[in-house]
């Protein structure tokens, strides 16, 4: 086996404090119900033993249940098991007294999801000593003024990626010093998966280049580790396991969307087309907030019988008005069922998605030259559309979800298209009322 190659790296300080909930969903849910501390415990979508199991206290973990565990599955490995439904507005409560906590402490520079934030040490705070005992101290704190059941697991290192793999070494409420004089020896005992960013179509990638572990990839020159991850910078995952604090990419949002997966009973057009509805609004709602306007809109769909995805698009003048976006929308429909009819003699879809694509967010405000136009006008249609668009989202925060809507969304036709805490992604408490 070839020596590892010698570098003279520039001072790699440590630099990052990684934050991680354990069992997060699992936790809030046993601090607001005082009968569920110490027992078996998973968060459930739907009451339905088809389903999986989206998060899992620490005592159902000891049982071999974890996120992704079918409900039919965790009852049977352990049969006091303990099933609470979802409630992604609580976790989106606590997630903000969390951060606001961490913030009495120090600035938090990252929220990287629902349950994990990292946080940048400062040349004051970033001694051994120092960090450990700030780190002692947020976990203190939120223990005391957010939740006795909420324990986290904290890494520290020189940079982002190591500080979150440190994090994961000791669980539940483990806290972990990856030291740049330890790199990257001390990252062997680990799997390649383990790294975000390696999932199982990179994995077999390494492994037809000859690398099946943590060790081959960091014995490689970095341009040769680059060439086996492929693409633009693929060197930065070498520099960072060696303990560099390399600068971000910069990133934007590109699309708004949302998707759900429809009850047997109703997956006919007739549902689908007002769930695609429901799911159209939610997404203009979040356009608007966002102050980004929209020129594609794509309706996807998986069908019931293959489960094979299909989907259309329209573009779209550039708009954030829900009047506009549902126009679109409806004009793809025919196609829609065009399709479900050649491909399996009817429509049954599974699950429904919108999506709005050609992102360009908007620079300012400025008031309408159309507002004297002759109120049929198609710009003036769309001026007053764009004004009773934001009304409503102001309705809807002010007196609650479903307050004003466009189309029909009561009487059995359609299921309840609620907001849910999507990987990576934390919603703000304002779609809980769209």
């Amino acid at each position: 086996m070839p020596a590892a190659p010698k570098f003279d790296f520039p001072p790699r300080p440590l630099r990052w404090l990684f934050l991680d909930l354990n069992s997060y969903f699992a936790s809030v849910e046993q601090q607001l119900d005082p009968n569920l501390r110490g027992k078996p415990l998973i968060v459930a979508p739907v009451g339905s033993d088809t389903t999986v199991a989206i998060a899992a206290s620490v005592e159902a973990k000891r049982y071999g249940i974890s996120t992704g565990t079918p409900v039919w599955e965790a009852k049977r490995l352990c049969r006091e098991l303990l099933i609470a439904p979802a409630r992604h507005d609580q976790y989106v409560v606590f997630h903000n007294a969390i951060i606001e906590e961490i913030w009495r402490h120090i600035p938090v520079t990252h929220v990287c999801s629902i349950d994990e934030v990292a946080c940048r040490l400062l040349d004051n705070e970033n001694a051994p000593d120092q960090a450990i005992a700030l780190a002692r101290r947020i976990k203190a704190g939120i223990l005391a003024n957010v939740g006795e059941c909420l324990t986290a697991s904290v890494g520290i290192a020189p940079n982002r990626l190591l500080a979150k793999l440190a994090s994961d070494i000791e669980k539940p409420d483990g806290l972990v010093v990856l030291d740049a004089a330890e790199l990257p020896q001390r990252l062997y005992d680990m799997k390649l998966r383990d790294i975000c960013g390696i999932g199982a179509n990179m994995e077999k990638r390494l492994a037809r280049d000859g690398i099946n572990d943590i060790r081959q990839y960091c014995e490689r020159r970095p341009r040769d580790a680059g060439s086996a991850w492929g693409g633009v910078n693929g060197d930065r995952l070498w520099y960072a396991l060696h303990g560099v604090d390399l600068p971000d990419k910069p990133t934007q949002t590109r699309s708004i969307g949302h998707s759900h997966v429809l009850s047997p009973n109703k997956r006919g057009l007739e549902p689908v087309r007002l769930t695609a509805r429901r799911l159209a609004l939610k997404a203009a709602s979040r356009l608007r907030r966002k102050s980004y306007v929209t020129r594609l809109l794509v309706l996807h769909v998986r069908f019931e019988a293959d489960k094979t995805v299909w989907q259309c698009s329209r573009k779209l003048a550039a708009t954030q008005d829900s009047f506009q976006v549902l126009a679109a929308l409806d004009a793809l429909f025919p196609r829609l069922a065009e399709e479900g009819k050649r491909r399996h003699g009817s429509l049954r879809v599974r699950m429904v998605g919108v999506t709005l694509n050609e992102l360009v967010s908007v620079n300012g405000e400025q008031g309408s030259l159309f507002a004297h136009l002759d109120p049929d006008d198609p710009l003036a249609r769309e001026t007053r559309g764009l004004a009773l668009s934001k009304a409503m989202d102001r309705l809807n925060e002010k007196f609650g979800r479903h307050a004003v809507s466009l189309g029909p969304f009561h009487g059995g036709r359609i299921d309840r298209v609620g907001t849910k805490i999507a990987f990576g992604r934390i919603p703000d408490l304002d779609e809980f009322h769209e």
